[in-house]
């Protein structure tokens, strides 16, 4: 007998909350050791669905079907089946279900903040359930369909649904969870899961690392968040655990996935399983944790980034001993050649370390893993990458662009990845130590796409609730513009993950500061409430910067209000600039081809009159802090100049705005350099030009960021993309001794295409490659530019208002290879200066500024300039100076500062 459909779901929910969700007890325990990951329980039914989600919950209550409409004598039902037993087949009646939901077609609008939500769905029927909270949660732990049926129940269409809305509206409690994961304390070990669509949660819990489960613990479910939880008496702190999950999965069907723990803070060797521990014991903190004090900072503007790696810091540095090179323990080695670089850099005026992604990574070995044997062969042979990429997905790098556990520190960088407590206390060493060189540290997070999805074992979050963690286009296909796996940060519980997380950094690991890994792909409101919460947990200011770059299926503001260049107006947070950077370093960053050579930059000494102008105009944008509202002397606004069809100015306060001509993405600076640059470009020519991008950034209004080893002439041997292109072609020599170029092709996969035009360059290494003079030489002018920056506030303005006020372009019109910039430091405490103007030259002979509106003023060079050590001769033995008549001779190639004393 057919049960009705209320009779028959009413029977379906009081079975599942009867038994509380509880797991199956044949095999549990099996579960916590079995081989495989996953196991299905129930399968779907072979070539009996569509493969598609094109429908969207919008609440609890409303569905939205876009490109469907209804029709007279047609109906729509929502059909569900706890063991994953639904066959549709179009033209027959829907076969396997448990029961079905009448839907109702809604004639009025939906409400407007769903109409902003899901402005991004198509037009299509809107229909709705009256269901009561009960019903609707017991659903959505099921297998769902929506169908449209004719009046005699025969398929007319049918489609899954993306399910995120509804979550976020029946679980709406569940932002306020305060303690997901494991939270140990002598009472007992509470155990939080938040898992609404699982049918059954367990804990499997083991007393070791790698010995078999101990016990297995069913989880109790609260109807209210959709989370699951149990206490187990004691404090079970370096114990480990997993998750066992039973719930459904569309395509495969009900599954017992066992999972580690999205909140885990620590893990064992090669994430494997989840620890318990709790961050604040005395244990886990090296000694003068809590005493010890991060340095301060003035305003956001203040800040000159160094953009470093973990491994390449100290890999390859012969004074680190050889059990800490690569690792968190090596920044505490006080002197080695790194650190003494940091001091330098610190010294000159650096203020942040930003971190290449220390959370856990998925792709490096944490143990076993190998080093490729690269070959002595020639500087332009394919053999050395052949030999690294051999061993690339076995190998000890990976730029870490691959997150697997947001909150838990990386454990190859750790002394002993099978020692939980390691990788965090070592951490914490490396944090003290940095804090220690006056450096504050920042740290490069990856909230915006996983390193995989569904069910490959490396996927965490769609294990534990399928569909709800990732942004999926219109036929319910994950998107993967960001190159892996987006996320959703636009959903409650995705966006709840990354601002816990960021406050766990900060709270647990003193982290000053973060770049945000394509920022734009997040809504600007979730990043608002983000640097509320970080700002909270530090007790002060908490800087945040990444890229917003606008593209994928957000661009826009398609599905939200990004947080992207154009819309973080007033929120304070940075976002690089690729204004002044591309009129720099010329074409785009990905150019290919001819293009490698024919798109020369403003340094490169080209002479295309017009492109020069294009040039020049942006670089004097990026020097003018790329503020969208700041009055050029012609009347023109910043946001009026064109960028690639864009406004060239964006940012409405100098603080919104990262500076930058080189990151870890793409060439590096000489590498570009090497295609741009003319064919017989000697060794000055090549640090000129180093020199002269990087003071376009150093002279910037607004946040300086600078790529580890810039100041180095650092070479990759022209790889464009060395995100796994392993320690040989991402290394840096501290003392200037060795070089990159020339250490082979580079690997195939980036950079094949191009091989025929790297070949020839690669292979006169010998000319091009600098030796170890030039790049000591090429250090020391780029430090005294940021000595220069470092001795005035006037280039680390931090309002718009001052930066209108005080900044003005003197002969902005006249020459487009002199670039020349006044600040004007009357009024200003702590100028230091009354008067500052720089000046850059591009061009191979000396070109002369007139300024008059600057004559009858006692201007000398900057006093870094006059000092006997400066590392640059050519401003105190060429640059002239005629104060009369405010005439200002700078030489070929050259950078420098004149300044007008404030006694003068």
């Amino acid at each position: 007998m057919r049960l009705s459909r209320t009779a028959r779901y009413g029977t379906l929910a009081a079975g599942l909350l009867a038994c509380g969700g509880a797991l199956a007890a044949p095999g549990a325990l099996a579960d916590c050791d079995a081989p495989d990951v996953a196991r299905t329980l129930h399968p779907v039914q072979a070539g009996a669905l569509p493969d598609h989600a094109r429908a969207h919950w919008l609440d609890r209550h409303l569905l939205r079907w876009p490109g469907t409409a209804a029709a007279a004598g047609t109906r729509f039902r929502l059909y569900h089946a706890a063991d994953a037993t639904l066959i549709v087949r179009p033209g027959a009646r829907v076969q396997g279900d448990d029961g079905a939901l009448e839907l109702v077609v809604r004639a009025a609008q939906v409400p407007a903040a769903l109409r902003d939500r899901f402005g991004f769905v198509g037009e299509g029927v809107t229909l709705e359930t009256d269901a009561d909270d009960a019903t609707l949660s017991t659903l959505h732990r099921s297998q769902l369909l929506l169908v449209h049926e004719d009046a005699h129940g025969r398929v007319l269409a049918a489609t899954a649904i993306q399910h995120a809305g509804a979550l976020d509206d029946l679980y709406a409690a569940a932002t306020t969870l305060p303690a997901l994961g494991a939270s140990p304390d002598n009472a007992g070990t509470a155990f939080r899961l938040w898992a609404p669509t699982a049918q059954s949660v367990a804990l499997c819990l083991y007393d070791a690392a790698d010995a078999p489960a101990a016990a297995v613990r069913t989880l109790e479910r609260d109807a209210a968040t959709g989370s699951w939880s149990t206490v187990v008496p004691g404090d079970l702190s370096g114990q480990s655990y997993l998750w066992l999950v039973d719930v459904f999965v569309p395509g495969t069907g009900v599954v017992r996935n066992r999972v580690t723990d999205p909140y885990s803070v620590a893990l064992t060797a090669d994430s494997r399983r989840s620890v318990v521990f709790d961050l604040d014991a005395p244990a886990l903190k090296p000694e003068g944790w809590d005493a010890h004090a991060a340095p301060a900072l003035r305003t956001a503007a203040d800040q000159v980034v160094y953009e470093l790696h973990v491994r390449d810091f100290s890999r390859d540095d012969a004074s680190v001993p050889a059990a800490q090179r690569g690792r968190y323990t090596a920044f505490a080695q006080a002197d080695s050649h790194g650190v003494r670089h940091l001091r330098r850099l610190r010294a000159a005026g650096v203020t942040d370390v930003h971190l290449l992604p220390v959370f856990d990574l998925a792709t490096v070995p944490e143990v076993g893993c190998v080093t490729p044997d690269v070959p002595d062969a020639a500087p332009d042979s394919a053999a050395q990458q052949a030999a690294v990429m051999a061993v690339a997905a076995q190998d000890c790098f990976n730029w870490g662009y691959d997150p697997l556990h947001f909150n838990a520190p990386e454990g190859s960088f750790a002394s002993d990845a099978t020692d939980p407590a390691a990788r965090i206390v070592e951490f914490r060493q490396m944090v003290q130590a940095l804090h220690a060189l006056d450096l504050r540290v920042g740290m490069d997070v990856v909230y915006n796409h996983t390193s995989a999805w569904g069910q490959d074992p490396h996927s965490v979050l769609d294990r534990i609730v399928p569909g709800y963690y990732h942004r999926y286009d219109a036929d319910g296909r994950v998107a993967h513009s960001t190159c892996c796996a987006n996320t959703a940060t636009e959903h409650a519980m995705m966006a709840k993950l990354m601002i816990d997380s960021a406050e766990l950094w900060v709270r647990h690991y003193r982290i000053d500061s973060f770049r945000f890994d394509l920022m734009g792909h997040q809504p600007r409101a979730a990043m608002v409430a983000l640097q509320a919460r970080v700002d909270a947990a530090a007790g002060r200011p908490v800087q945040l910067l990444g890229e917003g770059w606008n593209f994928g299926e957000v661009a826009d503001g398609a599905r939200f209000v990004q947080a992207s260049q154009r819309s973080l107006g007033g929120t304070g947070i940075g976002s690089f600039s690729d204004r002044a950077r591309d009129a720099v370093r010329g074409g785009a960053p990905s150019d290919s081809g001819a293009a490698l050579h024919a798109h020369r930059g403003w340094i490169h000494g080209h002479a295309d009159a017009a492109l020069l102008r294009r040039q020049a105009e942006l670089v004097r944008v990026g020097l003018a802090g790329t503020l969208r509202d700041y009055r050029l002397p012609d009347g023109r606004t910043l946001a009026q100049i064109d960028y690639a069809g864009q406004p060239a100015g964006f940012a409405t306060q100098p603080t919104e705005v990262v500076n930058y001509v080189e990151n870890h993405d793409n060439q590096t600076l000489f590498d570009i350099n090497v295609f741009r640059l003319p064919a017989d470009a000697d060794a000055d020519a090549r640090v000129n030009a180093q020199v002269l991008a990087i003071a376009t950034t150093a002279f910037s209004q607004g946040i300086a960021y600078l790529h580890a080893g810039v100041e180095l002439l650092r070479s990759k041997s022209l790889d464009r993309n060395s995100f796994d292109s392993g320690d040989w072609f991402n290394r840096i020599d501290w003392t200037g001794a060795t070089h990159g170029f020339g250490t082979g092709l580079p690997p195939a996969p980036d950079n094949s295409a191009n091989w025929s035009l790297m070949r020839p360059l690669l292979a006169d290494a010998m000319r091009i490659r600098p030796d170890q003079r030039d790049v000591l030489r090429t250090r020391d002018m780029s430090l005294d530019l940021l000595r220069i920056r470092a001795s005035t506030p006037l280039f680390r303005l931090p309002d718009a208002a001052q930066v209108q006020a005080r900044l003005r372009f003197p002969g902005a019109d006249a020459d487009p290879e002199l670039v020349a910039g006044h600040l004007d430091g009357r009024g200003l405490a702590d100028a230091g200066f009354a008067d500052v103007l720089y000046a850059i030259n591009v061009a191979d002979e000396a070109r002369t500024l007139d300024a008059p509106e600057l004559a009858g003023r006692a201007w000398t060079l900057h006093p870094v300039h006059r000092a006997p050590e400066a590392a640059d001769p050519r401003p105190r033995d060429a640059a002239r100076i005629d104060a009369a008549r405010g005439r200002f001779t700078v030489p070929p190639r050259t950078a420098l500062v004149f300044v007008v004393p404030t006694d003068a």
